[in-house]
């Protein structure tokens, strides 16, 4: 079978699974589920140029997505005036000081002729110096900031702009971090590169987490703007009362069918924008070359190819599509909330649907995200189906059969490990496999 006709059928088949839950469950959770498929795809382009077109693993992805999400808070966010005139004016000198020391840093390393421990000396204790510096600055207006009204504000806030700005934000905000990470990380085996990656996520995470005054850490930041109406405004308006008696469907139903649509649409406009650039660059001579560096980076150095500058260059465009995802994915919740970004859900399964989707494959990526988050969503209620009719004759008291109900939604993890595993054994390529030229 050829990888058209496949992609052909596999897309068929997810658009007829979708239907079905709209039509017999509700097109609600189709809607919800397809929105969150659309983003989860998003995601899986960014690792598959990372892992299945450069062989770069990264871990980072939790890392990623909350930058992402952060730049919501950044650009949609009103400013909260007291918290600035506390000394908001003094963190941004603070930072900006931090940030010049790490530049001067790396350009003593690189122009200074000195000993290479005499430059690892002098760059560390300009960093630290600093960062240092940047305590002392911002330490007692941070605690005015977060001292003010903690309940509601207790931050900055943000710059009050429209919300869809914040999504090209979040993918800028993605690969500058990746830019800096890439420079520390990207010379490690691929097995360190791993681990490496997954800890500096873990730290980001802990970072949004504990300052405050930035995204209100673990208090989450509720209420972000949309770039679509709100359900109440369309509840009055004629048209939709009209529709909804037409198709004899509850204006409150329906006004939540238009608001998942009208994301539907954001979403597929900014998957088919994303896919159609990085299938140009996958088919140009610089996607030849980075399968090249990928197959054999020995052949390729000795080509004449800068493998780790390339590297770098991949490591950061997949990290800016994943930062972009992340920032529609905020979105699309109306709040931030840190402590939700998790390794299983943010990482783990990303990677997930790129192996059974088809490392190296665009369209085997898109379909492995549809494919393992309808799984991801619909395991609970299956497993809570399961569980019910295996134990349809054990006493409702029975203590085991209480036990099952209540964690039928962790048979989605032992759903997932099937799937992986058949996947592995039946199709070890994936879906779509990668098209050899």
């Amino acid at each position: 079978m050829t990888n058209s006709s496949r992609i052909k059928i596999f897309y068929i088949l997810m658009s007829m699974t979708l239907l079905f839950v709209g039509f017999f469950q509700s097109w609600n959770v189709a809607l919800t589920i397809f929105n969150l498929c659309l983003i989860s795809s998003i995601m899986t382009l960014g690792i598959n140029i990372q892992w299945g077109n450069a062989g770069i693993v990264n871990f980072g992805v939790m890392g990623f997505a909350a930058l992402g999400g952060l730049a919501n808070i950044i650009i949609s966010m009103p400013p909260t005036q007291n918290a600035w005139e506390a000394g908001g004016e003094i963190i941004i000198v603070g930072l900006l000081i931090f940030t010049l020391s790490i530049f001067l840093s790396i350009i003593l390393f690189k122009k200074s002729n000195v000993n290479k421990r005499i430059k690892y000396l002098i760059s560390f204790t300009f960093i630290i110096s600093g960062y240092f510096i940047m305590r002392l600055l911002v330490d007692t207006p941070i605690e005015k900031i977060e001292a003010i009204e903690p309940a509601k504000t207790g931050y900055l806030g943000g710059f009050n702009l429209p919300v869809l700005l914040s999504w090209p934000v979040g993918a800028l905000l993605a690969a500058f971090s990746a830019f800096i990470i890439g420079k520390i990380s990207l010379g490690l085996r691929s097995d360190y590169l791993a681990i490496a990656t997954l800890g500096i996520s873990e730290i980001i995470i802990y970072f949004l987490k504990n300052e405050d005054w930035l995204s209100r850490g673990v208090k989450n930041v509720n209420g972000l703007p949309r770039p679509v109406p709100y359900e109440i405004e369309l509840q009055s308006k004629e048209w939709v009362l009209k529709v909804s008696n037409y198709l004899d469907i509850p204006v409150t139903e329906l006004s939540s069918i238009i608001v998942k649509l009208s994301y539907s649409i954001l979403f597929c406009a900014v998957l088919l924008i994303v896919l159609f650039l990085l299938e140009i660059a996958v088919k140009s001579p610089w996607g030849r070359m980075m399968r090249a560096i990928r197959d054999n980076e020995v052949s390729a150095n000795a080509m004449g190819k800068n493998i780790k500058q390339r590297h770098l260059q991949v490591f950061i465009i997949g990290s800016a599509i994943v930062g972009l995802a992340g920032a529609m994915l905020t979105t699309l919740d109306g709040q931030f909330t840190p402590v939700s970004y998790q390794p299983l859900r943010y990482t783990f399964l990303i990677w997930i649907m790129v192996i059974v989707g088809g490392s190296g494959n665009n369209f085997g990526s898109i379909i492995g995200g549809f494919l393992i988050w309808f799984f991801w969503v619909q395991s609970e209620p299956l497993g809570l189906w399961f569980i019910s009719q295996i134990t349809t004759h054990i006493s409702d008291t029975n203590i085991i059969k209480s036990h099952l109900l209540e964690n039928a939604a962790h048979i989605r993890l032992m759903f997932m490990g099937m799937i992986l595993l058949i996947a592995l054994r039946f199709a070890p390529k994936g879906l779509i496999p990668e098209v050899k030229r």
